[in-house]
């Protein structure tokens, strides 16, 4: 007889969900180009435990060249590529988190008490992350990401090999367990029917659970994706969660009174949110991509692109707990880490494009210093 879904362990669960939602996301972005190269599909093996399954489109270096010159980049049947590059991964791995990581973790989670051990904590994680920088500078780069994790009692020793069998086959406890992730825009130039109907699509998804999960993590996503030395967002949001389990939330109003609103408390209710919003990540993302890719730009509209590609590039490596979180665990596969940086960017000293008064440019940044709302 199957287990039911229920009573079958979370990490199982998240494990199974992930790998199906990173195929139907892949799966939409080639049916989409049909005539480009497929994602290319990387299963690695993490020797400290664990593994995932990396989905990778990249651009040849001389479609790069023709980019940066403003040129159409042909795919094999002569059309230009919808995507310069994109990767959308998944990982499930398992270890013992060191020193460094806890000290990290503590600071980026410290509504959470986490066990004080010397020796490390025994941790699981699982999740999809995933980057779509598109060629054409009029199509949005899009963010998600969407994760669980555990931190764990050590298995216990033991000197029999019976017993040492049977803890092997045993769940360890759970001292702490979390879901978070979300998903961003990230457009050079806006359109602003295309910021409703995405905060719209993501709300849907959101408002089941909660009337105030949307609201809250709206806020959130702009205050996490700035950029303190510029001043400016990453891009025009969504939402972005952390910490969501059954105990207090500091996010929630009320929450310092013990009179949180309705939301997500169980594992199956957090649980049930969080492939909500995965599942509404196709429908949010690629009617806007489908709308965008193929209308005409110019030299000084890709060179705008470079710009604000560099920004994103600044906000991950400078300030993207992720990303700096990754680094510091072992066995940390990098290339992972750094899928999300886009194949080409720019920086020029003193810039002044977005600055001229009425341009298109002007009119991206204005919203980038002083977030909206949009629904």
């Amino acid at each position: 007889m199957a287990t039911p879904q229920c009573e079958r362990p979370m990490r199982e669960r998240v494990e199974e969900y992930i790998n199906k939602l990173q195929d139907e996301i892949v799966s939409a972005f080639e049916k989409l180009d049909p005539s480009s190269p497929p994602f290319k599909r990387d299963s690695w093996v993490r020797p400290q435990g664990g593994s995932g399954r990396s989905c990778v489109f990249a651009s040849t270096a001389s479609s790069d060249l023709a980019a940066l010159n403003g040129e159409p980049s042909p795919n094999a049947s002569g059309q230009q590529s919808i995507l310069e590059k994109a990767g959308v991964n998944i990982s499930v791995v398992h270890g013992n988190l060191p020193p460094a990581a806890i000290k990290q973790m503590r600071a980026d989670h410290s509504s959470m008490p986490l066990p004080e051990r010397e020796e490390g904590l025994p941790f699981f994680a699982a999740g999809l992350s995933l980057v779509v920088h598109p060629r054409n500078p009029h199509a949005p780069t899009v963010h998600a990401n969407y994760r669980y994790f555990e931190i764990t009692e050590p298995k216990a020793s033991s000197s029999t090999e019976a017993s040492q069998g049977e803890a092997e086959n045993a769940q360890p406890k759970v001292l702490a367990w979390w879901f978070g992730g979300g998903s961003d825009l990230t457009p050079s130039y806006l359109y602003e029917e295309d910021a409703v109907h995405w905060h719209t699509t993501i709300r849907d998804a959101c408002t089941p659970h909660g009337p105030q999960l949307y609201p809250t993590f709206k806020k959130w996503c702009d205050e996490y994706f700035y950029i303190p030395h510029r001043g400016e967002t990453r891009g025009i949001g969504g939402v972005f969660f952390d910490d969501l389990n059954s105990g207090p939330h500091a996010r929630f109003p009320g929450a310092a009174e013990g009179e949180e609103p309705k939301r997500p408390r169980t594992p199956n209710e957090c649980f049930a949110f969080a492939q909500s919003l995965g599942n509404a990540f196709v429908p949010s993302y690629l009617p806007i991509l489908s709308k965008r890719h193929s209308l005409n730009y110019s030299p000084a509209e890709r060179r705008w692109q470079l710009l604000r590609r560099g920004r994103y590039v600044e906000f991950n490596l400078v300030y993207d707990r992720g990303t700096k979180f990754g680094l510091m665990t072992p066995g940390a596969r990098i290339e992972s880490i750094l899928m999300s940086l886009p194949e080409t960017a720019r920086w020029e000293y003193m810039s002044e494009v977005g600055q001229e008064e009425g341009s298109e440019e002007e009119k991206v940044m204005t919203v980038l210093k002083e977030p909206r709302e949009w629904v």
